[in-house]
């Protein structure tokens, strides 16, 4: 299906027109508990809301669970809805989506999720306004969904919205950490979408837009942001969304949800904290690790292609470059310093050895390597 994607300060004033061309009898609108306030959503986006008939839903963690899912169903179909807004972060816009495609199945929620049954296609309209630059949710398939603590993808082609608004007011008053923790999520993810075996022409145009855009601006972003700045990195989380949505992610993700299920880190701190070693470990291809049936020579050209992209010389000048970002926005990056042990390497691996996600992979990880690489960010 084709998004339809309004982009720019104050782009948020389309939504009343978006409304009242859709005529909704009464609107399901998804926010985070705080985040709604904080982001100036609730005066600005309140008061278009308040025009039309709506019920609030925000109940939910920041880790969509199976139970928020299942609460916002019953509500939608208490309240008798018809449409759904989505407002906030990564969380809140999976919410959202989830409960428009699920309000009409008629098979158990948690069927669905585990892939036990089949889905229909999508019949609530939905719109979804990002209060995050991270994630890019908002024009992605798929929603992540946690079934006590393992990590489920709910994807449907028809679980893409209907509409985006990327209005930058919304993240201006992002706390720093945050800023440093949902761009390291979109860096992560354009450049995974760059290698994965899946990735196309498209997507690899989408990954190198938002890289460039993260690359200039993520560091100012989070220590002295400016209106351009916040902008560009809204504009880089959606584009690192449209790539992913095409690519899906690869190793370093599956890594990342034990590391935020089971030690409570940030989804994208988590993801920065293994990535910039697998541009080492993708980087030693050989046939007998080849993932990607494009071929060795397509691997090796598309991985040094990622690297001038990070404008260094090396894998491993790839991966210092990575980590410094991180220490400059001040995200720590060594597992030990939060909490995390030797201990604690099988809870990891074993979690987070994720087949499809692996598969994603241009090199064939084995566990001795990802023990390995843990063991390296202690």
């Amino acid at each position: 299906m084709t998004q339809q994607i309004y982009s720019g300060y104050n782009c948020h004033t389309q939504l009343r027109s978006i409304l009242k061309d859709f005529r909704p009898k009464n609107i399901f609108l998804v926010t985070g508990q705080n985040s709604y306030h904080l982001s100036g959503a609730e005066s600005l986006i309140g008061k278009i809301i308040s025009e039309f008939k709506h019920v609030r839903f925000y109940e939910c963690e920041v880790n969509p669970k199976l139970e928020d899912i299942e609460k916002g169903v019953d509500l939608f179909h208490k309240e008798k809805c018809d449409f759904v807004v989505g407002i906030g972060g990564g969380s809140v816009m999976d919410i959202a989506k989830s409960i428009s495609l699920l309000a009409t199945q008629q098979s158990k929620i948690e069927e669905i999720i585990k892939k036990e049954t089949a889905i229909k296609q999508r019949e609530i309209p939905s719109v979804m306004i990002p209060t995050t630059a991270g994630t890019g949710s908002e024009s992605t398939h798929f929603s992540t969904i946690y079934i006590g603590k393992t990590k489920y993808s709910l994807a449907h082609e028809s679980l893409l919205p209907d509409i985006v608004i990327l209005d930058p007011t919304f993240t201006d008053k992002l706390p720093a950490s945050i800023t440093a923790c949902t761009g390291m999520d979109a860096l992560c993810q354009s450049i995974e979408s760059f290698w994965s075996v899946n990735s196309t022409e498209e997507s690899r145009k989408y990954s190198t837009q938002a890289i460039r855009l993260l690359m200039s601006n993520l560091v100012k972003g989070v220590l002295a942001p400016d209106k351009n700045t916040r902008e560009s990195l809204l504009i880089a989380s959606n584009l690192a969304g449209k790539a992913i949505n095409i690519a899906q992610t690869t190793a370093a993700h599956a890594i990342s949800y034990p590391l935020t299920s089971y030690y409570n880190i940030p989804h994208g701190h988590a993801v920065a904290l293994t990535l910039p070693y697998f541009i080492k470990l993708n980087s030693d291809i050989a046939l007998e690790n080849l993932q990607d049936k494009r071929g060795i020579d397509f691997v090796k050209n598309n991985m040094a292609e990622l690297i001038e992209l990070l404008d260094v010389h090396t894998p491993d000048e790839a991966r210092d470059k990575i980590i410094n970002i991180m220490k400059e926005i001040k995200l720590e990056t060594r597992l030990s310093n939060l909490g995390i042990g030797k201990d604690s390497i099988k809870i990891i691996v074993e979690n987070g050895f994720n087949p499809q996600r692996m598969k994603n992979n241009p090199k064939v990880i084995t566990e001795t390597e990802l023990r390995s690489l843990i063991a390296q960010i202690l």
